[in-house]
């Protein structure tokens, strides 16, 4: 309980950081905003991916896909950017709150259809949703306003990526975090080897190889979220949120204490085993993990090792290497270097040049739903470090890298 108790304290002083610079860098916020408008809904009738509710002095945006758990798609992302971006720049708006409408958050991109394009042949299009969304990644964690996101259901890929970076980060016992990459042939991207290669000890690598979720409980307790609070109180959070006329996020820290509950992970939990975790994925390569989780499997027929043995297993042999290269060099980088080498390698899956893994993957997993993808190349020792080099090397001169406001929106350190 104390490593807990340790964590815990480690994240809260992070937060006071963040509060602080927030201080610091945005004005102070009237008591009360002369354009304050009313609670109904704001739709626009041509984009309806994204709707907004107008508040005292806030806006809330409500991802507006529900039959595909609020999947993302470059006419969601573009409307998403443009509404932040003039938030910002209003000063009778204080704060913004993320939310997804159903019972999902955002289930990351709307893949499928991504890999749609790349089988028509539209390359550059199936690469331009994630340069929409790695873009807004960078955009919220260089956001000079209060964020909060609900993470009120499944939080997984880019769903993570448009609000791990933000200010505050609600979890619920509903909510279901996951970086599943690897398991359709691609790697933890849109920020995702910043946030992993942050967490507790090796905990990073086992979530991004393996593919495994987290529930609200872990997500606190791991620092990804920043409260935790039980679903039944999710709508007397927002009403909260509406009434309150502050740009301080200090303010919104101590309304949102007040409906925040306390847990411990359950005695299954990964972040019981964090002592396993990083004594099997502390390891230099990923053939060095499989053989340390074999080796604790026959020794100690831990359940836990012969799970993640199938999750590695299953996954896409380049995959893993590249993610674990990925998340390693993610340890020694800043959010934006990340953001650029992802979108990378991102670039290299969507052009099939050097594996198809990503299509076959998607195949497997969301068209025909057969859970038997063909990797190509079919195992680890067909993965030659050629290979892997490809995918992290610049792009060509025709295919543009990711470009990123660094010099005009510094991030926060």
């Amino acid at each position: 309980m104390q490593s807990f108790t340790r964590t815990q304290c480690r994240v809260r002083h992070s937060y006071r950081f963040f509060i602080n610079e927030f201080q610091r860098r945005t004005r102070n916020f009237s008591s009360c905003s002369s354009s304050a408008v009313s609670d109904k809904l704001l739709v626009n009738d041509t984009d309806s991916f994204v709707l907004v509710e107008g508040n005292a002095s806030s806006r809330t945006v409500i991802l507006n896909r529900p039959s595909v758990l609020n999947a993302l798609n470059v006419p969601l992302m573009s409307r998403l950017r443009k509404l932040y971006e003039s938030y910002e720049g209003n000063p009778d708006i204080g704060f913004v709150v993320m939310k997804g409408n159903g019972n999902a958050f955002c289930a990351g991109a709307d893949i499928v259809s991504v890999r749609d394009m790349i089988k028509k042949g539209n390359i550059e299009g199936s690469k331009e949703i994630f340069r929409r969304v790695y873009g807004f990644a960078y955009l919220l964690h260089t956001y000079l306003k209060p964020n909060v996101a609900i993470l009120d259901g499944v939080t997984m890929g880019g769903g993570a990526a448009i609000s791990i970076p933000g200010t505050f980060r609600i979890a619920t016992e509903k909510t279901v975090y996951a970086t599943p990459e690897t398991l359709i042939g691609l790697h933890p991207d849109a920020g995702a080897s910043f946030h992993l290669s942050h967490l507790p000890g090796y905990l990073g690598e086992y979530l991004g190889l393996t593919g495994d979720r987290l529930n609200g409980v872990e997500m606190i307790a791991c620092g990804l979220a920043t409260h935790y609070a039980h679903s039944t109180k999710v709508r007397e959070i927002e009403e909260c949120l509406k009434n309150l006329v502050t740009d301080d996020p200090s303010v919104i820290e101590t309304s949102l204490e007040k409906y925040s509950d306390f847990d411990y992970p359950d005695n299954n939990s990964v972040l019981k085993r964090l002592e396993m975790v990083d004594k099997c994925f502390g390891h230099d390569s990923v053939e060095e993990i499989i053989d340390a989780l074999e080796s604790e499997a026959a020794k100690t027929r831990d359940v836990w090792c012969k799970s993640a043995l199938k999750k590695l297993k299953y996954a896409s042999p380049l995959s893993l290497k590249i993610s674990l290269r990925s998340i390693r060099e993610g340890r020694f980088q800043t959010l934006d270097q990340c953001l650029i080498r992802e979108f990378r390698l991102t670039s290299r899956a969507m052009s099939c040049q050097i594996s198809s893994d990503f299509c076959e993957g998607v195949r497997a997993r969301m068209v025909d739903k057969d859970q038997a993808p063909k990797w190509d190349p079919p195992s680890l020792a067909h993965v030659t470090h050629d290979m892997v080099d490809q995918y992290f090397s610049p792009l060509g001169p025709l295919e543009p890298e990711l470009d990123l406001p660094t010099k005009q929106r510094e991030a926060f350190t």
